[in-house]
């Protein structure tokens, strides 16, 4: 059964003999029905703020879904762009470590092709040492020969410059005219 203070100020009571004294009954129901005014008062507005903190509270409750929709949303793509740095990563890696082969292949092709060039420069040395050599001993082969071959040389030109005995008459002849070589004897 629902009360209000208005029906607390309007209950009468019957009276009896020897009964409650009606201004005391009259007093204390005044008395009641404001207390009941008051409560029903303080009533509505703990149930208007009531009415405002579940409202607050919604709102809290579906700030706090979406924010938990947003840190599974973060974690899912923090996950997302932890696992495509780590292919990144190792697709980097990969071609790194392509390229690093490439160029050891590259390097050790090119110090073979350069072990092959040193060789064929050295045999080359060889060879041009061994020509030169052979030159060389050639050559003071012939300058061992030249000396004498000068002095032969000489020796002939001397001899070409040398009156022949027979030669050397006519010279004295002619120097004194033509008469008889005294070396004849006549």
């Amino acid at each position: 059964m629902h009360i209000s203070p208005i029906d607390i100020q309007k209950k009468e009571f019957r009276s009896r003999l020897l009964g409650y004294d009606k201004e005391a009954v009259d007093g204390f129901l005044e008395l009641v029905a404001d207390e009941m005014e008051r409560l029903r008062r303080q009533i509505g507005d703990l149930r208007e703020e009531l009415d405002v903190n579940q409202s607050a509270l919604q709102e809290m409750r579906d700030r706090e879904a979406t924010l938990k929709e947003t840190l599974v949303t973060t974690q899912k793509v923090t996950d997302e762009l932890r696992a495509n740095a780590h292919r990144e990563v190792e697709i980097l890696l990969g071609d790194a470590e392509l390229k690093a082969e490439r160029v050891l292949r590259n390097a050790e092709e090119r110090r073979t092709e350069l072990i092959g060039e040193i060789q064929e420069i050295k045999r080359q040395k060889i060879d041009f040492e061994s020509s030169l050599r052979s030159l060389l001993e050639k050559h003071i082969r012939m300058l061992d020969l030249h000396p004498r071959a000068i002095e032969e040389q000489e020796q002939d030109a001397r001899l070409l410059e040398e009156p022949l005995p027979f030669e050397a008459r006519e010279n004295r002849f002619a120097r004194t005219g033509g008469g008889s070589d005294p070396e004849d004897g006549e």
